[in-house]
C-alpha cells in the first residue's frame, strides 16, 4: 500500500476544502499508476493512496479515510466485491466505484446489490473515467446540500441530473402532422376503443389511411391494441389511447360514441387534461 496524502503540517492538501479523496485499488501497479494519473487530472479529486490487495484496501481505508474507492474486482487475495462488506463493518461510509475487466452479469448484479456508485469496464480512456467522476461529484454535492421538505425533494436527489425530455417521434414518410393530430384527438376522445373503420368514419379518412395512423400510434407506444373476435373472419383490431381506462366495448358494427374530431391541433407534446 502506498499513501500520497500529506499532512497539514507539511503543507500538503489534506485540508483542502471540497477535495474528494480517492483510494485506488488494483493489483497491477502499472494500471494503478495510470488510474492515479487519470484521477489527478479531474478536479476536485485527488489520490490519497494506492492498494494492491483486499487486505491493503481495508487497511488503507482505516488510515486514509477516503471519500471514494476505485475498486478492481480481480485481486490476488479476494474478490473485490467482498471488500465492500468489510469496509462497512469497519464503519467506513466511503463510496465505491468498480473499475474492472469483469464482464460477468453476476459481477454487475453483485455490484449493484452492494451499492456501488458506478461500474466502468477496462480498458477505458481518460474521458470515460472523467465523465463518471464528474457525475459522481455532482451527485455527491446534491446529497450534501439536499434539504428534504417533500417527496419531490427526495425524488430530485435520487434522480440526479434531470433527464432530457424524450424527442417527439418523427412521422413516417407520407404522413402529415395535421392528420396525425386529428386521428390522435379522435382516439383520445373515444369512449373506449376504436376500429380503423370507426376512426375513418369520424375523421373522414379512408379506412386504410386511418389504420396506418392508428398503427403508428401503437408503434410509438401511444396506443394499445386489442383483438375482438366475431362470428367469422379475421379478428378486428381495436385501438385505445394509452392511459385511458378500459371500458365495455360496443358490439360488432356499433360505432364509438362521444368522439368528435377536432382539427387544428399540432402533432407533438400534448397538454395535460384534467
Amino acid at each position: 500500500m502506498t499513501s500520497t496524502r500529506e499532512t497539514p503540517a507539511t503543507g500538503g492538501r489534506c485540508g483542502a476544502a471540497g477535495a474528494i479523496d480517492v483510494l485506488v485499488v488494483d493489483d497491477d501497479f502499472m494500471v494503478a499508476r495510470v488510474h492515479r494519473a487519470f484521477v489527478e487530472r479531474v478536479a476536485p479529486f485527488r489520490v490519497a493512496g494506492v492498494a494492491g490487495t483486499g487486505e491493503q484496501a481495508v487497511a488503507a481505508a482505516d488510515e486514509l479515510r477516503p471519500d471514494l474507492v476505485l475498486l478492481d474486482l480481480y485481486l490476488p487475495d479476494t474478490f473485490g466485491l467482498d471488500v465492500i462488506p468489510r469496509l462497512r463493518a469497519a464503519g467506513h461510509d466511503c463510496d465505491v466505484m468498480v473499475v474492472s475487466a469483469a464482464r460477468e452479469a453476476d459481477a454487475v448484479r453483485g455490484a449493484v446489490r452492494h451499492g456501488v456508485v458506478d461500474y466502468l469496464l477496462k480498458p477505458f480512456e481518460f474521458d470515460d473515467l472523467r465523465a463518471r467522476l464528474e457525475r459522481y461529484a455532482a451527485q455527491r454535492g446534491r446529497l450534501r446540500e439536499a434539504v428534504v421538505r417533500s417527496q419531490a425533494d427526495v425524488d430530485r436527489v435520487l434522480a440526479g441530473a434531470p433527464a432530457p425530455a424524450p424527442p417527439v417521434p418523427a412521422l413516417p414518410k407520407g404522413m402529415s402532422a395535421e392528420t396525425a393530430a386529428l386521428v390522435e384527438r379522435v382516439l383520445r376522445d373515444a369512449d373506449g376503443s376504436l376500429s380503423a373503420s370507426e376512426c375513418a368514419a369520424l375523421t373522414g379518412l379512408s379506412r386504410v389511411s386511418a389504420r396506418r395512423y392508428l398503427e403508428h400510434f401503437h408503434t410509438v407506444g401511444d396506443a394499445d391494441v386489442s383483438l375482438r373476435y366475431g362470428a367469422a373472419g379475421r379478428p378486428e383490431r381495436r385501438y385505445r389511447f394509452r392511459g385511458r381506462p378500459e371500458r365495455p366495448e360496443p358490439g360488432p358494427g356499433a360505432a364509438a360514441h362521444g368522439s368528435r374530431a377536432r382539427a387544428g391541433a399540432s402533432y407533438g407534446p400534448r397538454p395535460c387534461e384534467g
